[in-house]
């Protein structure tokens, strides 16, 4: 798929301002779209939107389907009359500059709640039942997986829970439907409200030129209501939990791989239904997004496989994954598809093969470009194709200004030579003595070719490593940054718009 030139930031929604301690689709959300209009960016990438789990990371989601209750919007919801002034005034004191997931679970959650309690009483019924009907194939799944899970503390897996409700005997679930049927009826709730707030969000971008690129994690958590619901097309023992574990091997983030350990598909039982799941996963995700990024392209062509009970992805395999069987039923179903490739790491002629047969862009981080990493050479500016979305860095990479001021991109992997060498060749190629190496970066790529550049907000603000949202193969701390509403000036606008501008993005 041809993409037009333009450019764009990478800003999950979480790292908005507000002061509800994490950022949410109210009016900042709004303040944003109106700053990347005025700065000429036409492209808002966000990263998987869905309810978290593990570590908070959006890469561990409880359902690949549904939306983050965290970041539903609590003044609009008093704007309907949900929730009074009066009770978003008691919200206690949160962070501003980062994410304090704990504490805002254990504020956010009773208030949605409440806001369910009086929707009950005189909410637009016509209008929830109309979603709950929409959305069937997916909710009342991921609304009782979610009530049972609380039932039993919000911590235990579904694996662990009493054997008839974790294989799913149909006389357990009309039990638990009956007992929970309050309980499942707000989390749709929630769902709705959630729904409701994005679509607004994107039709507000779209009216002023703005896209949103999301973001297709390649697997599920294990704890999810799509490994509980659909356990047959996954790879689990006789207790339910993963046989084998994803990830991938050691590479330039990590010296022993990374062990994700997320269960595999059974692409064969996949395939026999025509890929049903992927079609209905994908066709959900362009209902909240423009544009796909496809995380971990390269695992669809083959993949990573690391036995249970190993620590870390050091003893693991290639396998084959479904290969251009998996887009040619996509295509089929939903026709040309604006997906971007995420092929990083270990790719092969074949991964590269298939990426170019369906026609979807690839990617190159700038960051790479100047080291010995095996894709170095195509990451160099020179070396783009215009089908090619270009990033300063992205949500796993250190900021520009914390790679450039530390050990840079390979971290502990590399030596000091190596860092020497790579930081050397750095100001050759770019012409630069290190002053505000942010908006050398992302000059760079405004020129090049690439059709799509993309820049994190902490490299258009020249923040260092304490703004960098994720450390690939660290579990805990992650995800947690935003910036102050103060930070977006109009200056900063004014000189991303110029070179939009003299660059025809």
């Amino acid at each position: 798929m041809s993409f037009p030139r333009a450019s764009g930031i990478l800003l999950h929604p979480t790292s908005l301002p507000g002061r509800f301690g994490i950022g949410d689709l109210g009016p900042e959300a709004y303040r944003y779209v109106d700053f990347l209009a005025a700065a000429g960016q036409r492209i808002w990438q966000v990263l998987p939107l869905g309810p978290t789990g593990y570590g908070d990371s959006p890469y561990q989601l409880f359902s690949a389907f549904a939306g983050n209750p965290l970041l539903i919007s609590l003044d609009r919801l008093a704007e309907e009359g949900y929730l009074t002034s009066g009770e978003l005034d008691e919200a206690p004191p949160l962070p501003a500059g980062e994410v304090d997931f704990g504490r805002v679970i254990r504020f956010k959650m009773p208030l949605l709640r409440l806001a369910y309690e009086r929707f009950r009483a005189s909410g637009p019924a016509a209008e929830f039942r109309a979603f709950c009907e929409t959305h069937e194939r997916w909710l009342n799944d991921y609304a009782l997986f979610m009530a049972v899970k609380e039932a039993h503390g919000g911590e235990r897996i579904w694996s662990r829970w009493e054997p008839d409700i974790a294989s799913r005997q149909p006389q357990a679930l009309e039990n638990w439907k009956a007992r929970l049927a309050t309980e499942i009826e707000a989390l749709q709730f929630v769902q709705f409200a959630f729904f409701r707030q994005w679509g607004d969000l994107q039709r507000y971008a779209r009216e002023r030129g703005i896209q949103i690129m999301g973001d297709l994690p390649i697997y599920v958590a294990h704890d999810s209501a799509d490994v509980w619901s659909n356990p047959e097309l996954f790879q689990l023992d006789d207790k339910g939990d993963p046989a084998v574990m994803s990830g991938v091997p050691p590479d330039y983030f990590s010296a022993t791989g990374q062990l994700w350990g997320n269960p595999i598909y059974r692409w064969d039982r996949m395939a026999a239904t025509g890929f049903h799941w992927w079609i209905e996963r994908l066709r959900a995700a362009l209902t909240l997004v423009d544009i796909v990024r496809l995380d971990h392209f390269r695992g669809l062509e083959a993949y990573w496989e690391v036995p249970a009970g190993e620590t870390t992805a050091r003893n693991g395999r290639w396998v084959p994954g479904p290969g251009p069987a998996l887009f040619e039923a996509l295509t089929g179903a939903l026709g040309q598809l604006p997906i971007v490739a995420e092929n990083l790491g270990v790719i092969t002629p074949q991964v590269e093969a298939m990426r170019t047969q369906f026609g979807f862009p690839g990617m190159a981080i700038l960051q790479f470009a100047f080291g010995n990493d095996p894709q170095a050479p195509d990451f160099k500016p020179h070396s783009y194709p215009r089908d090619r979305v270009a990033y300063t860095g992205t949500h796993d990479n250190d900021t520009t200004v914390g790679w450039w001021s530390s050990a840079g991109a390979g971290g502990s992997t590399r030596s000091e030579e190596d860092i020497h060498k790579e930081r050397e060749f750095t100001r050759k190629y770019l012409a630069t003595d290190g002053r505000e190496i942010h908006w050398v970066f992302i000059r760079t790529l405004m020129a090049s070719v690439a059709n799509t550049v993309l820049f994190p907000l902490q490299d258009v603000l020249g923040l260092g490593s304490e703004a960098r949202m994720n450390t690939p193969a660290v579990p805990s701390g992650n995800w947690r940054w935003r910036y102050r509403a103060e930070m977006l000036t109009a200056e900063i606008a004014g000189r991303l718009k110029e070179l939009a501008t003299l660059y025809d993005r």
